[in-house]
């Protein structure tokens, strides 16, 4: 699968499997590509190139509509939640097969009556559950962040998904509700779904993932266990640098040592860098003078 904008390859993966009934996390340094593969899985933006399936089945190029109600849902790093709507409004957005939804259906109560009562329910048990229901008539506007991605992740278990992806679900979360969140996310797993879900913290990935994908550059270039995975070089690279081990100090000369062969390569690269800087800056210089 290949997106590319403009001339950056924003995502390259040749091959990806997603365990059934575990927790993938989806790791890697800012722009490796995460969220825009996420996109691309949900039919959120559509690839250069590349195909894929769920479940069996091909879903290349099918809307998101569509691929939620196949049973692959998402949240998002910055909430969707209908500010103006309530809380319990919100979460009965997220049911699906509605027969109220019809245009000539909505007009004829009896028809949808029994089924917006057993979503009522099911809504509101969804919300006990995630320590919500006290707040099942305010506005979602009105909640705080942690308390929408909580929102978003209850309304996205209205349709009963098999996959649930989360995009960065800790991202500006107080730290007193990142606990809840944790184990909402292992709840998951033990209700039987699969999990996929982008994070920034290794030790929380440690923790609670039982498979681990890393992207650097668009591209997968590890994945497996959390053990076996942050010890790869590989991925020690895409968090830190290939340049980990030198001492960039001694590469600025502001303080004294012996360069290794790799400290002298990459000084080598800063003075050809700051030799391309100052003739930039020469010749707009002359340019400004004439």
């Amino acid at each position: 699968m290949r997106r590319v904008f403009g001339g950056l390859t924003a995502v390259d993966v040749e091959h990806l499997e997603i365990p059934r009934n575990a927790i993938t996390a989806l790791i890697g340094p800012n722009g490796a590509g995460k969220t825009t593969l996420f996109n691309l899985l949900t039919g959120f933006d559509k690839p250069n190139a590349g195909s894929w399936s769920f479940d069996g089945t091909a879903i290349s190029g099918i809307p998101a509509y569509k691929t939620a109600r196949m049973g692959q849902v998402r949240t998002f790093q910055l909430t969707k939640s209908l500010g103006l709507l309530t809380v319990l409004e919100n979460m009965k957005l997220g049911a699906t097969k509605q027969t109220g939804e019809r245009i000539w259906a909505g007009l004829l109560p009896f028809l949808w009556g029994r089924q917006e009562t057993a979503i009522e329910e099911k809504a509101r048990e969804l919300l006990a559950r995630f320590k919500l229901d006290t707040k099942e008539k305010d506005f979602a506007a009105s909640l705080s962040g942690g308390q929408r991605k909580l929102l978003e992740m209850a309304r996205a278990l209205m349709s009963d998904p098999q996959l649930v992806m989360l995009d960065e679900p800790m991202a500006g979360v107080n730290p007193a509700l990142t606990q809840s969140l944790l184990d909402h996310i292992l709840d998951l797993k033990d209700l039987g779904m699969t999990v996929v879900f982008v994070e920034h913290d290794m030790h929380m990935v440690r923790h609670i993932a039982d498979w681990v994908v890393v992207m650097a550059e668009g591209r997968v270039v590890a994945e497996g266990p959390p053990e076996s995975v942050m010890k790869e070089q590989a991925v020690i690279d895409a968090y830190l640098g290939a340049h980990q081990d030198v001492d960039l100090g001694v590469v600025t000369g502001r303080h004294a040592g012996e360069l290794s062969a790799e400290g002298r390569e990459l000084a080598e690269e800063a003075g050809e860098v700051d030799a391309a800087i100052e003739a930039d800056a020469e010749s707009h210089g002359e340019e400004d003078a004439r």
